[in-house]
This record gives C-alpha cells, structure tokens and sequence, in this order.
C-alpha cells in the first residue's frame, strides 16, 4: 500500500517536558501509529534536526561551554531552529505529511524564559523570525517532578558517557528544572486547546492510550 498524506498542510505535533521524562519513548509510539496507518511522517528534534542544527546541538548541550552566557544560548536556540523549519519543517508539512518533533518554541519560553530569565518579548521575537509564526497543531507536555526526570537523565548520561552530571542543560541544579517543569504546568492551563498534559509517572500503557486517542482525534 502506498502511504497516505494527512492533509495539503500536514499536521505538526511537538513534545515537551522536563529533562528525563520520556519523550524519546512516547515519539516511538506515535512514529508505530503512523508507520501502521501508512501515514507519512517525519520525525526530529531540536535543538538539531539539519545539518547545521546539530552542530549548533553540540555547542549547547556540551558541558565544556560552562561560559556560555544565557543571550548567546537563546540565540543559538533561535539559530538552529530557524535552519530546522527552513529545511525540514515546514516542506514536510507543505507536503502534507506529519512532523513529529521532540521539543520546539515552548522549550525556549520555559529554558531560556522561566529558568533563565530572558524575556518573554525578547523570545517571541524571535521565535516569530525563526519559525515565520508556524505554530504546532498539538504539542504534548510529559510531566513529572524535576528530581525524577533530572535522576533518570543523568542515570542515561552517565550510561552513554561513563561519567557523572548530565550534559550542559541536565548539569543545572535541582532549582533550574523546578522553573522549567513549573512553566511547562503554566502552559497546559493557558492553552487547553493547543496542550494536553500528560502525567508521566503513570504506566507506558496508559501513556501511549492518552496519546494515541488524542492523535486520533486529529487524524
């Protein structure tokens, strides 16, 4: 069977949440949905997604760019997703296919906003410019408390590299996630219509029915 476009404009659907709280493994389940519905999808992640975004991906996730200041951060972010909606995006849904993508602007309001201080005006300007006001149809925010996703991302850091931390975003303390998880709540709330809150602390198979029965809807 050949596969099927969703629509002429594609649908865009984003992940989001706290460092370690599954969101790797709950773009898997919906990257199976698709894959057995014959839709065409794509999935990517930011920072990164091109060429050039993951090498943008590098300088911010190393934990040898300590003196990284939080202006370059965000522009760096703005950068790289810029690039990923020029190359990747944005054809992919003119095609009509789906994007799956593993965080996108809300994780600059809440990582560069909340937990960093940087103005929220200042990021919407540049999100606009970056992204041309493209705007994810449903963004999925996993929640769990930050000392929960922090431990399992540096469990997973500490897997794949041997030593102890966390890249440069998982090395922040306890504090900085605690804002970051706290804006993430405060979107859910401000925009029911656009973000479903997931608790994901629950079990796999109640996660991937939530998700699956919400994509559903859409489809």
């Amino acid at each position: 069977m050949v596969a099927k476009n969703i629509s002429e404009q594609g649908l865009f659907i984003t992940l989001e949440g706290i460092e370690g709280s599954g969101k790797t493994t709950q773009i898997k389940i919906l990257e199976d949905l698709f894959a057995m519905r014959k839709i065409q999808f794509v999935s990517t992640r930011e920072p990164g997604g091109t060429r050039i975004g993951d090498a943008i991906r590098n300088i911010l996730l190393s934990p040898d760019h300590k003196a990284m200041v939080p202006i370059t951060e965000l522009l760096l972010y703005a950068a790289s997703r810029a690039q990923h909606v020029a190359e990747v995006i944005q054809p992919a849904l003119d095609s009509g296919k789906v994007v799956l993508c593993d965080r996108f602007f809300d994780a600059t309001f809440a990582y560069q906003g909340a937990a960093r201080g940087q103005s929220r005006e200042l990021i919407a300007t540049l999100n606009q410019w970056a992204t041309g006001g493209l705007k994810p149809r449903l963004t999925f925010v996993l929640d769990c408390p930050a000392e929960t996703g922090l431990r399992r991302a540096r469990e997973r850091f500490f897997e794949k590299n041997g030593t102890q931390g966390g890249d440069r975003i998982e090395a922040e303390d306890l504090a900085f996630h605690e804002r970051v998880r706290e804006y993430y709540l405060e979107i859910a709330k401000a925009e029911p219509q656009r973000v479903r809150l997931v608790d994901a602390t629950d079990n796999i198979h109640a996660i991937r029915e939530v998700l699956i029965r919400e994509v559903e809807r859409l489809l």
